[in-house]
C-alpha cells in the first residue's frame, strides 16, 4: 500500500521497484512464449517430416518442376486404358470354332426330336442330353415340342454368333454370360430363354486378350507427349504450413530458393523481446497512472498478467494458420476484466492483445482490427455481467462486429468468397466461445484472485445482517415466508444445476419492500383485521405492487448488490394478481346479476387485467424464475386446508402452469425439463415441511385436561 506520507500522484522508489520487478517477470514469460520457434521453419526440412513452422517464399520465382512434370506424365500414362489384341479375323475364327462346338452339343437333342423316335424314348434321350442343365432347364427341354426346339436352338446359335463376332474382352465375359437370357428374342418364353442361355453359356469365350506390350507402348507415347511443367511462385507465398508434412513439391521449392539452411533468427527473437517490453511497460504504466487502486493490489496485477499471457499463448499456438486465429475467443479477455474489474482496464488490455495478434501472425491491420473491435463490442455489451442473458448479448454483439470487420476487409481486398465464409464461421466460433468462456469462468477466476461475489453472498445470508434482522423484528411473517421460499428455491436450483447460493440469498431479500407497510400483507396480520377488506381491489393491487418499488429503494439504501436487487421486481415478473382481479370482476358484475348473466360477464370482461399486473420485468435468469415459482407456491400451499401429497402436487402444478401460460419465462433460459425437475423438488420439499405429526397419547391427555379446566366438555 502507498504510505500515507507520500503524495498520491508521485511515482515513488517503491513504485519503481514494483514496476521493474513485474515488468521483468512478465517480459520474460512473454518472450519465452513468443520465442518458442526462434529456430526458423526452414531448418533441416526433409520430405515426409512435419515443418516446425510456416515456410514462405522470400521472393517471386519460376522454374521447371521435375516433380510436377513427372506427376503430369504419370497422369497421362494413367489415362491410357489397357490395350487388347482384337482382330476381325481372330473373331471370325473363334466364332466358327464355337459354332461347331454348339452343333456338337445339341446334336443328341436333334436326334431325340427325330420322327422315328417314340415319345418314351425321346424323354429318355433328353434326360441324358446336354449335361450341366439345371432341373428346371431340363424340364423345359423335355417339355418342348420339336418345332419349339428348333426355334430355341436357332436363337441360341444366333446370339452366340453375334457375341463372338464383336470384341469380347476377358473381363467382360462374366457379365455377358449373366445377361444372356436378356439377349434372347422375346418370341421365346421365359423358360425357353433360360434354356437357350444355358446352351451357350460355356461356349461364350473371350476373343480379345490383354496385350501388356502394346499397353506399355501406348502409355510411354502419352507420357512423352507431355511438356515440362513450369512452377511459378509469388513473393511471400506459403510453401508449407507449420506442422504439415513436407512434400516433394515443397522441398523442390525450398531447394530452389535456398531455404533449407540452419541458423538462429536473432532479429526475430529480439523483435519479440522489444515488443514484450513495450506491451508490458504500457500496461503497467497505464495501471499506475489511471487505476491506482489496482496498482497496489497484487492479485489484480497477477490477474491482468495471466490473462495477457494466456491470450499470447493461444495466439502462438494458432499462429500462421489460415482461420484459426480468428476463431480464438479473445473477446473473453475484455469481458472478464470488465466483469471483475472495470471497462477501462478491459479496453487497454484488449488493445494490447490486438497488437500482439497482428505481430504474432503477421496479418497486419485486419486481425488487429478484428480483435480490437470485437473485444470492444464485448466490453460495451457485457457491462458488469449482472445476468446470464447479458453474456449472450455480448457474444452476439462480438459476432456482429467481427463479421462486419471481416466483410469490410473482404470488400477492400480480394473478395474471396470461400475465405470470407470461413472467417465468418470462425467469427461465430470466436464470439460464442468468448461468451461461454466469460460466463463459465468469471466466478472461478474471481474466487481465485480474491474478487469474490460468493463471499459477499455468504455474508448476506447471515441472519445477523441488519436488513434480515429488520425483517425478523418488523415483519416476522414475511421473514418466515422468505426463509421457506429460500429453502424451496435452493432445493429447486440444486435439482436443475442452477446457482443454489444465489437463489437462496435472493429469496431472503426478495420481499424487503414489505417493511414499508407490514400490515398490508396477510402473513404479518397475525389473525387481525385485513385492511384489504375495506379497500377496493384496484387500490389493494396498487398497494401490493408498491412493495416492489419500495423493496428496490430499501435494498439500494441498505447497500445490497445490484445482482440481488434485480430479483425484487423479477420475482413477480408481469404476473396478474389474480385474487384482486377476480374480486374486481365480481364487483363489476354484481350490479348486473353477477357472472351468471350475460351483462354481468360483459362487465367483468371490461375489467382490464393490466391494472392488476406487476410491473416486471419478467425473470431474466433461471434463479429468478425459481424464486417466482417458490414465492407463489409457498404462499399458496400455506392456504391449503389439506396438505397431503395430492393436494400439494395439484397446487404446485397449477401455479407452474399459470406462470407458463402467462409467458413469464420467455426471457430466461429455463427449459421444460427444468420445470419438471423444479416441480418435483418443490413437492418433495413441501412434503417435508408440512408432514403430518403423530398425535401422541400424552398430547391428547393434555388437551382434554385443558378443556375440562375451561369448561369445554
Amino acid at each position: 500500500m502507498l504510505a500515507r506520507s507520500e503524495p498520491a500522484g508521485r511515482f515513488t522508489r517503491r513504485d519503481a521497484w514494483r514496476l521493474l520487478g513485474a515488468s521483468l517477470l512478465l517480459v520474460a514469460a512473454m518472450s519465452a512464449i513468443l520465442g518458442v520457434d526462434f529456430l526458423p521453419a526452414q531448418t533441416q526440412l526433409e520430405v515426409g517430416k512435419p515443418a516446425p513452422a510456416l515456410v514462405l517464399t522470400p521472393r517471386a520465382g519460376q522454374y521447371e518442376s521435375n516433380v510436377l512434370t513427372e506427376a503430369a506424365r504419370q497422369a497421362a500414362r494413367d489415362d491410357v486404358p489397357d490395350q487388347y489384341d482384337f482382330t476381325a479375323a481372330q473373331a471370325e475364327a473363334i466364332a466358327g470354332q464355337q459354332a461347331r462346338e454348339f452343333e456338337g452339343l445339341v446334336k443328341p437333342v436333334d436326334a431325340a426330336f427325330g420322327d422315328e423316335v417314340t415319345p418314351e424314348d425321346r424323354v429318355t434321350l433328353l434326360e441324358r442330353a446336354i449335361p450341366g442343365l439345371s432341373a428346371e432347364q431340363r424340364a423345359t427341354l423335355v417339355g418342348l415340342a420339336p418345332e419349339r426346339w428348333t426355334v430355341v436352338r436357332t436363337e441360341a446359335a444366333r446370339v452366340l454368333d453375334t457375341l463372338l463376332r464383336t470384341e469380347l474382352k476377358e473381363p467382360q465375359v462374366p457379365a455377358v454370360r449373366g445377361g444372356l437370357a436378356g439377349r434372347m428374342s422375346t418370341d421365346l418364353t421365359v423358360d425357353e430363354r433360360q434354356l437357350a442361355a444355358a446352351l451357350i453359356d460355356d461356349l461364350l469365350v473371350a476373343n480379345s486378350s490383354y496385350d501388356p506390350v502394346l499397353t506399355e507402348t501406348r502409355r510411354d507415347q502419352a507420357a512423352s507427349a507431355v511438356e515440362p511443367v513450369m512452377r511459378e511462385w509469388e513473393d511471400n507465398e506459403v510453401i508449407v504450413r507449420a506442422n504439415d508434412r513436407v512434400s516433394e513439391e515443397a522441398i523442390e521449392a525450398i531447394d530452389y530458393f535456398g531455404l533449407n539452411a540452419g541458423g538462429l533468427d536473432v532479429a526475430r527473437l529480439i523483435g519479440f523481446i522489444v515488443l514484450s517490453i513495450l506491451v508490458v511497460g504500457l500496461l503497467l504504466t497505464w495501471t499506475w497512472r489511471f487505476r491506482r487502486e489496482f496498482w497496489h493490489r497484487n492479485n489484480v496485477l497477477l490477474l491482468l498478467a495471466l490473462l495477457l499471457l494466456v491470450a499470447v499463448f493461444a495466439l502462438k499456438l494458432t499462429a500462421d494458420r489460415a482461420w484459426l486465429p480468428y476463431a480464438l475467443p479473445l473477446a473473453a479477455v475484455g469481458m472478464l476484466v470488465t466483469v471483475l474489474l472495470d471497462a477501462g482496464a478491459a479496453m487497454v488490455l484488449t488493445a494490447l492483445v490486438a497488437v500482439l495478434a497482428a505481430a504474432v501472425n503477421g496479418a497486419g491491420l485486419e486481425l488487429a482490427a478484428y480483435v480490437l473491435m470485437g473485444g470492444i463490442a464485448g466490453i460495451v455489451t457485457v457491462r458488469r455481467g449482472e445476468r446470464l442473458a447479458v453474456f449472450v448479448q455480448a457474444g452476439f454483439a462480438v459476432f456482429i462486429v467481427n463479421a462486419l470487420v471481416v466483410a469490410t476487409f473482404a470488400l477492400l481486398g480480394d473478395q474471396d468468397v470461400r475465405g470470407l465464409l470461413e472467417l465468418l464461421a470462425a467469427s461465430a466460433v470466436s464470439a460464442g466461445g468468448a461468451a461461454v468462456a466469460a460466463v463459465g469462468s468469471f466466478a472461478v477466476i474471481g474466487s481465485v484472485f480474491g474478487i469474490l461475489t460468493v463471499f459477499q453472498l455468504l455474508e448476506l445470508a447471515n441472519p445477523s445482517q441488519p436488513l434480515l434482522r429488520r425483517l425478523l423484528v418488523e415483519t416476522p411473517g414475511t421473514y418466515h415466508h422468505s426463509l421457506m421460499v429460500g429453502n424451496l428455491a435452493e432445493r429447486a436450483a440444486e435439482a436443475i444445476g442452477a446457482d443454489t447460493l444465489l437463489a437462496r440469498v435472493a429469496a431472503y431479500y426478495h420481499d424487503v419492500g414489505k417493511l414499508s407497510n407490514p400490515p398490508a400483507f396477510i402473513e404479518n396480520q397475525a389473525g387481525g383485521d385485513n385492511i384489504h377488506d375495506e379497500l377496493d381491489p384496484e387500490t389493494s393491487a396498487q398497494l401490493l405492487k408498491s412493495h416492489v418499488s419500495e423493496g428496490i429503494d430499501i435494498a439500494y439504501r441498505s447497500g445490497l448488490p445490484k445482482a440481488l436487487i434485480a430479483f425484487i421486481p423479477q420475482h413477480h415478473g408481469t404476473a396478474v394478481m389474480s385474487y384482486f382481479h377476480a374480486r374486481a370482476r365480481e364487483q363489476a358484475a354484481a350490479p348486473y346479476g353477477g357472472l351468471e348473466t350475460a351483462e354481468g360477464r360483459k362487465a367483468a370482461e371490461a375489467v382490464a387485467a393490466a391494472k392488476f399486473r406487476h410491473g416486471g420485468p419478467k425473470p431474466q435468469s433461471r434463479e429468478a424464475a425459481i424464486i417466482m415459482l417458490a414465492d407463489s407456491v409457498e404462499a399458496s400451499v400455506r392456504s391449503l386446508s389439506s396438505r397431503d401429497e395430492p393436494a400439494i402436487r395439484a397446487m404446485v402444478s397449477r401455479i407452474i402452469e399459470e406462470r407458463i401460460s402467462d409467458d413469464q419465462f420467455d426471457e430466461c433460459d429455463i427449459t421444460l425439463r427444468d420445470i419438471e425437475l423444479i416441480r418435483e423438488a418443490f413437492v418433495g420439499q413441501l412434503l417435508g415441511m408440512y408432514h403430518q405429526r403423530i398425535a401422541y397419547p400424552q398430547n391428547k391427555v393434555v388437551e382434554l385436561e385443558s378443556r375440562r379446566a375451561s369448561g369445554e366438555r
